[in-house]
């Protein structure tokens, strides 16, 4: 699982690179599933999950947002 804090000190591009790099690992988990030597399944829903937090940061980072911190 990536950390919010990882997510928080990259730049644009490095948030492209790592979504780049997710959404290649979802394929080959996905093609793993499929002929039947994927094991772990939950693999597939943390890659997802990571996938939509990179996401979610770079529309953050797109637009000037400013994260805030929930107490």
């Amino acid at each position: 699982m990536i950390n919010n804090e990882f997510l928080k000190n990259k730049n644009i591009e490095e948030l492209n690179n790592e979504l780049h790099s997710l959404l290649k690992q979802h394929l080959n988990l996905c093609i793993q599933l499929s002929s039947g030597k994927l094991k772990q399944t939950h693999l597939i829903r943390l890659c997802r999950r990571n996938i939509a937090r990179v996401k979610t940061f770079l529309v953050i980072k797109k637009r000037g947002l400013v994260c805030v911190k929930k107490k």
